[in-house]
């Protein structure tokens, strides 16, 4: 007989993951539901499986991420629209560092791909309104920058977020992101002005 799901115990497991994950504790069938009120059963019901309940966590990150993207205004300015979007994704880490961490876990799936990419799609438009602008080179292909910029973005901040550097590294985005928006066309002190507009520094 089918178990009834209920979101509420659904969401009641991943806060639970993500806090243990947060104290560092062991992540099991039995330490993820000690103290919940419900049975290792629940697991299977909601996620299939252990794997699954991991899946599940990296696509609330993902959600999450797409609707801080969504949050982001669209001004007349693409580059400093692009800038917006890397400090959204920073502030994305900092304030979910434990979620972050599993979303690029190593075994991804058809679906956290999909994932992926629909919230990489954000940056690949601006990257596409900057360039349709004449902002950067014709010839430039907007998703090779928008990985480009997404790559300074999860770089640095995977070495603040869970890793051994300072807060203050994230302020380098600021140079890297002119330094690529330059290479790719732009004009260098129009470029600085737009990237300093766009950059929200993020916080803990």
């Amino acid at each position: 007989m089918a178990r009834t799901k209920d979101p509420e115990v659904r969401n009641l497991l991943l806060e639970r993951a993500a806090q243990m994950l947060r104290t560092r504790e062991p992540v099991t069938l039995r330490s993820l539901v000690a103290g919940t009120g419900v049975s290792t059963m629940a697991v299977y019901t909601h996620f299939g499986s252990m794997d699954g309940m991991w899946q599940a966590l990296r696509q609330e990150g993902f959600t999450r991420l797409a609707v801080r993207f969504a949050g982001v205004a669209t001004t007349r300015d693409p580059v400093r629209d692009l800038t917006t979007l890397v400090a959204a994704y920073l502030g994305h880490a900092l304030d979910h560092p434990d979620l972050y961490r599993v979303m690029f876990d190593a075994d991804f799936a058809l679906e956290d791909l999909k994932a992926a990419d629909a919230t990489l799609e954000y940056l690949v438009q601006a990257a596409r309104r900057a360039r349709d602008d004449g902002r950067f080179r014709a010839e430039l292909e907007p998703l090779d920058l928008a990985i480009q910029s997404w790559a300074i973005g999860h770089g640095l901040v995977s070495l603040v977020a869970n890793g051994p550097l300072p807060h203050e590294t994230l302020d380098h985005t600021v140079s890297l992101l002119t330094a690529l928006f330059v290479s790719a066309g732009d004009a260098p002190e129009k470029c600085r002005a737009s990237v300093a507009k766009g950059w929200e520094h993020p916080r803990r």
